[in-house]
């Protein structure tokens, strides 16, 4: 199969996979970051996750906030994604290695997940500010808790925030430095 043709499969497996895990890792942060779940955003988060989370649930219970069984389904779809593309490109390697991949692979989707938000923020601010609806509320509830250290750091200027650019440079280079500890290079 011609490179090209090998790279858009790997593309393609990777974005659908990611897409769906972030609206997993969507379903892990909000009740850790106390959302409202009756907005039909997170009602329609829970719609697309329920099918492999509540199974799952019946077998492993939440600690306190943490659901247990949204991070166990995270991680197993991100695992067979790796595995599948190992089988695909003909590549071997370990359980620890794809384990490890793995969890490195969430982690920095998470933080991503925050990255994405912040600048969906910054943008929603621009374009609409005052607005309210309810992305925009699922937005706030999942940057505020990032954004407000910085904010108590960092003054508005000229009544600007700039602490989301602080933010963001952080969680990037935090996402550097995490993403440099995978074992493969999906």
């Amino acid at each position: 199969m011609p490179a090209n043709i090998s790279s858009a499969i790997v593309f393609i497996i990777n974005a659908i996979t990611s897409l769906y895990l972030l609206v997993l890792l969507l379903r892990l942060w909000l009740p850790i970051l106390r959302a409202d779940f009756r907005n039909p955003l997170a009602q329609g988060i829970l719609k697309l996750t329920s099918p492999l989370v509540i199974p799952l649930r019946k077998i492993l219970p939440s600690f306190g906030l943490l659901d247990t069984a949204t991070v166990v389904v995270a991680f197993v779809l991100q695992y067979l994604s790796i595995l599948l593309l190992l089988l695909f490109t003909g590549m071997g390697a370990t359980f620890a290695a794809i384990s490890i991949t793995s969890i490195v692979k969430l982690v920095v989707l998470s933080i991503n997940l925050f990255v994405y938000a912040i600048f969906i923020r910054i943008i929603l601010s621009w374009i609409a500010p005052g607005q309210h609806n309810p992305a925009i509320a699922i937005i706030a509830t999942l940057t505020e808790p990032v954004l407000r250290p910085f904010r108590r750091i960092i003054p508005a200027m000229g009544g600007f925030d700039i602490s989301p650019i602080f933010a963001i440079i952080l969680l990037t280079a935090l996402t550097i430095v995490i993403g440099g500890l995978r074992q493969l290079p999906f």
